[in-house]
């Protein structure tokens, strides 16, 4: 029972279910109460102890009901066999095999062909389920994998053993040989539905994993149609890593580490005994970010992700003021504040976004309605990428904003070697900036966010 069940806990958690070391220890102990004989009462047992959110039950009730399915072989009765089995809805017995045969013993055969011409399901079912185990089916991961696990089954079951088997039938019965062959194809196809069973279960997470590396690493602009979502899951995957690694201030970070020689000091007077103890204490500054986005038709297929992880960072640190621009610019704080991404995404899209872009008429705004905002304390975040349609950059406003800032981070979605080509204009830029990166993919977005806000901690 514990065996099967920590198999069922890896797959639950690559259904996307958190399993914790405490919950799989209550389920434990649920289980062992309720026992596996009903499986409803074991079912809502497991959902009681693991599932957290209908989101779960839901992922976890599909889960209970793969894992606890077992694939059935499939059944080629035989012309002569069809009327004794339907009169009374029955397997045929052993002896009925031995009949079919032409009345010749079956003793000498192996197990598994004993099993086979005997057609008992459920000790079929059995055998299949125990070779699964043997075989180490829950460690399948990919789908290249199934013709690997299926021979591995197969031999713990007895292949080869079958195989003499059918060698001296062919030659003493060949009814009964050919009966077999057509059992053993029924067994080959219910080993691999048991296979293809193991690789929905266990290599879920696996190939989430595969599939995410691969999305990470994919240029944003050239992200297609049918895997917007995905991305987008796959940013607020990482603006929830981002969260739960920064929001939370740990307790070492606020003491600080032991000062010895001033905690000696002051215990002079209790002979070095260290009942007062005196902290080295670093001082940080409170993260204060100014982010200005790009939303014009350039990187309009890379915006909503830009603005994925804005939104983010306003979770993330308390002090964040956000600007979107194409050919002017506007504050968008309050609208990522109030609003879920996706609705505050549509709502800075209809009112600035997909215009040509004019960075030097936007950094003219901000310099006139929010410079003030900018403190020696303040990152300020660029997300664009610099063409300004030949017209006039205002490289001497990003100047002012380096110099009343703490430091000045461009993030581009361009690669590096169209930089300065046509319209652009990142050299002029660049000048002026603290940190410029290249960001045309989400892992390289979320590292250029993570150092940004790791700075401050």
């Amino acid at each position: 029972m514990r065996e099967n069940l920590h198999r069922f806990f890896r797959a639950a958690r690559g259904a996307g279910v958190h399993v914790s070391p405490a919950e799989s220890i209550d389920a434990m102990r649920a289980v062992a109460q309720v026992g596996f004989s009903d499986r409803d009462i074991l079912r809502d047992a497991l959902l009681l102890t693991l599932a957290k959110s209908q989101d779960e039950k839901l992922a976890l009730g599909d889960c209970f009901d793969l894992f606890f399915s077992q694939p059935e072989p499939r059944q080629e009765q035989e012309a002569n066999d069809n009327d004794a089995s339907s009169k009374d809805g029955q397997p045929p017995s052993p002896d009925a095999a031995n009949d079919a045969g032409g009345g010749q013993p079956t003793e000498g055969l192996g197990p598994l062909a004993q099993m086979l011409l005997s057609q008992d399901r459920n000790a079929i079912a059995t055998a299949i389920a125990s070779a699964a185990g043997a075989a180490s089916l829950s460690n399948i991961r990919y789908a290249t994998q199934r013709g690997i696990f299926s021979g591995r089954i197969l031999d713990a079951m007895g292949l080869q053993r079958l195989r003499d088997d059918l060698d001296d039938l062919t030659a003493a019965n060949p009814s009964l040989a050919e009966r077999l062959r057509t059992a053993l194809e029924g067994l080959r196809e219910a080993v691999r539905d048991t296979v293809s069973q193991g690789l929905a279960l266990y290599a879920r997470e696996e190939a989430e994993n595969l599939r995410n590396e691969i999305l990470r690493n994919a240029p944003l602009a050239r992200i297609e149609p049918r895997q917007v979502e995905e991305m987008r899951a796959l940013i607020r995957k990482i603006a929830r890593r981002l969260r739960e690694r920064y929001s939370k201030p740990r307790k070492r970070q606020r003491r600080g580490h032991l000062d010895v020689r001033r905690t000696l000091r002051r215990n002079a007077a209790w002979g070095g005994v260290p009942f007062l103890t005196a902290w080295k204490r670093k001082h940080r500054d409170r993260p204060k970010i100014v982010a200005l986005c790009d939303v014009s038709g350039s990187v309009a297929r890379v915006s909503d992700f830009f603005l994925l992880l804005i939104h983010s960072l306003h979770e993330v640190v308390d002090d964040v003021r956000s600007f979107a621009f194409s050919s002017h610019l506007i504050e968008v704080s309050n609208i990522l504040e109030s609003n879920s991404p996706e609705v505050a995404m549509a709502e800075i899209m209809s009112k600035v976004g997909f215009g040509s872009s004019d960075y030097g008429s936007s950094l003219d705004d901000f310099e006139h309605e929010f410079m003030s905002t900018l403190t020696p304390q303040t990152t300020v975040i660029v997300l664009g990428d610099a063409r300004s349609n030949n017209l006039d950059p205002r490289a001497d406003i990003l100047r002012r904003i380096s110099e009343r800032s703490k430091r000045l981070v461009w993030l581009n979605p361009e690669g590096r070697m169209v930089w300065g080509f046509g319209d652009s204009e990142m050299p002029r830029y660049a000048t002026f900036c603290s940190v410029v990166r290249q960001c045309a993919t989400a892992q390289q977005l979320e590292r250029a966010v993570s150092d940004i806000v790791a700075s401050y901690q």
